[in-house]
């Protein structure tokens, strides 16, 4: 079978999701959960990336940005190889950490981005973690929420700007993911595309960039 194609040009937001390998923890403390977004941290700094959300769960992390570069494949290479040397090195272990290469959602950041952001901030609360998503210390909702200690990689405006300002955008976080939304991630193989059926067709046209690899996630 042939891989899935990873579509990639300068400027595609992605929801980018990993899973520790047979579901196997891939933050066991604080630390562990700091020296990932540590390595989020390189990948700005190395090639610009704009991450606008992140949730770091016990065995798989979530994250929403755009590559301006179109460089998904490297971003990410970097950011679950780098971190799975890191973690095995403090961890006195060896081999793989995450079940397989990443599963990237090509965004369409003009509908969809809040809806994401939102998606990703939630899965602490529908873990049943936390009661409210500020409260969990591992994702961004609580820079959204109060921008004071963010860090400088992370975009708190773009998608609290489309909701009309931080309250909104917390408000509108607390009303919870919209059905349609919940049925498209809780499908088993969902398109690789989340947008509309005119953003669809342009990503669909010649000259788009896209690269064979198997985006592995349960």
């Amino acid at each position: 079978m042939s891989r899935p194609l990873r579509i990639q040009y300068p400027g595609a937001v992605y929801h980018v999701m990993n899973r520790g390998r047979a579901r196997q923890p891939t933050f066991f403390d604080d630390t562990d959960y700091q020296s990932f977004l540590d390595t989020v941290a390189e990948a700005h700094r190395l090639w610009g990336i704009e991450v606008f959300a992140y949730c770091l769960m016990g065995n798989h992390y979530h994250l929403c940005l755009r590559t301006p570069k179109g460089n998904i494949s490297r971003v990410m290479r970097h950011i679950d190889g780098i971190y799975t040397q890191r973690f095995n090195r403090r961890h006195k272990r060896d081999g793989t950490l995450f079940r397989g290469r990443y599963k990237a959602i090509l965004i369409d950041a003009d509908d969809y981005l809040a809806a994401v952001v939102r998606y990703v901030h939630l899965n602490a609360v529908e873990a049943g973690w936390v009661r409210m998503p500020e409260e969990y210390r591992w994702t961004s909702h609580r820079y959204y929420f109060q921008a004071k200690g963010a860090p400088g990689w992370l975009d708190t405006k773009e998608a609290t700007e489309q909701l009309g300002g931080r309250q909104a955008f917390h408000e509108f976080v607390l009303s919870g993911n919209e059905e349609s939304l919940k049925r498209y991630y809780e499908a088993g193989r969902q398109s690789p595309i989340l947008g509309s059926e005119a953003f669809i067709e342009r990503i669909r046209q010649p000259g788009i960039a896209a690269a064979r690899e198997h985006p592995r996630y349960e």
